[in-house]
């Protein structure tokens, strides 16, 4: 598959790849909107209030069943500017992570501005939906690196010491970058990351999670996405507590039925390492979507970050038709989520036909704009 290398799809796998990009989209939209209304609580407090079994149906939380987070927010962000990237590619301007920190920086202003600006034609269809316009426990780390102008890089990273986990939870898109070469993908993620958690523990998780996400969306195992993930991380300075949870959750699968407690042993201090173990063994164990799904947001840490990784997990692996459709069904937001995942598979399989030496759509550069 060429997604971005000019190959021609043939119509099988323009439709596989479409379900996949929706299944990674909806299925961490539903994992957030499952776990964030637990998130901070004891395991003690989740049974308390939802029975002995825990959570395993959707609750309310911002004031409805099925709301979803600053971090779904964060992700519709991301699948907009690696679109509009590949829109300005045709002008020669070619650098993702800015196009993203520009995607980032109109997230940013949802986050203080009272409404979408329809005067702002530059900042395309996304930024003009009203519903994205709530504040949702945004992450101080993403609030303030996203403060202003200035892009964090790898040399002059945002927040030095943040190692949370917010940076790995909206790269699932870069994954779906199917035709690139594994190393670039996670590049960019790691990039897009120091845009705000300058910690490598933070960006490399971000790296490590999308090269598995890419692993996944080309038809591979999770265990030979999780393989090709560790051979790149070994080169990379500070990878260490990345590499070692990665190895931790494929070693925790043989260790008996999974548990709570076992979640809660993966996730540790709630870090970006933790919480990428948490998905990786949540995704191997689930007997299925709901079931991986229930035992990653039943533990006393983020729940809501667990929940979005691992469901972005199983959504690549399985497909849009995986995921349950009760939970679907209560999703905030899912409209806009189909339109926006289906944009990017259209993007990703058929830009040339979009915007190309051959003629362009000027719908799709109003939706999308160069500038």
């Amino acid at each position: 598959m060429g997604a971005t290398s000019g190959a021609v799809w043939g119509r099988a796998e323009q439709q596989d790849f479409r379900s996949r990009v929706r299944g990674t989209l909806l299925g961490a939209a539903v994992g957030d909107a499952l776990g964030s209304p637990v998130g901070g609580l004891s395991m003690d407090e989740i049974r308390e209030t939802h029975g002995a079994e825990g959570l395993i149906d959707m609750t309310f939380g911002h004031g409805r069943r099925g709301a979803i987070s600053h971090l779904t927010q964060l992700t519709l962000f991301t699948f907009d500017g690696l679109i509009r990237a590949q829109v300005r590619r045709d002008t020669g301007a070619w650098h993702p992570p800015t196009d993203l920190h520009r995607a980032y920086r109109r997230w940013s202003a949802t986050q203080h501005d009272w409404g979408p600006d329809e005067r702002r034609k530059e900042d395309g269809w996304l930024a003009l939906e009203e519903w994205m316009y709530a504040r949702r426990d945004p992450a101080r780390a993403c609030l303030i690196g996203l403060a202003d102008e200035t892009m964090g890089t790898l040399d002059a990273p945002k927040n030095p010491d943040e190692r949370g986990v917010e940076a790995a939870a909206r790269s699932a898109p870069f994954g779906l970058l199917v035709g690139w070469e594994p190393q670039l993908v996670m590049q960019l993620a790691v990039e897009c990351a120091a845009q705000t958690h300058g910690h490598p523990t933070a960006y490399l998780a971000a790296g490590a999670y999308a090269v598995i996400v890419h692993g996944l969306a080309r038809g591979e195992s999770l265990d030979a996405a999780v393989q090709r993930s560790l051979q790149l991380l070994a080169a990379r300075p500070g990878q260490q507590p990345v590499a070692d949870a990665l190895q931790y959750a494929l070693g925790a699968v043989r260790r008996g039925m999974p548990t709570p407690s076992r979640v809660e042993e993966l996730a540790g201090a709630g870090t970006a390492d933790g919480l990428l173990s948490v998905a990786v063994y949540c995704a191997l164990v689930g007997e299925d979507v709901r079931q991986g799904l229930c035992l990653a947001v039943n533990h006393g840490g983020p729940s809501g970050a667990a929940g979005a990784l691992t469901g972005a997990l199983l959504g690549a692996l399985h497909g849009e038709t995986a995921l349950p459709p009760a939970w679907l069904a209560e999703l905030e937001g899912r409209p806009t989520m189909l339109v926006l995942a289906d944009d990017f598979a259209m993007e990703m399989t058929q830009g040339p036909a979009l915007h190309g030496p051959g003629g362009s759509s000027p719908g799709w550069l109003t939706r999308y704009p160069r500038a």
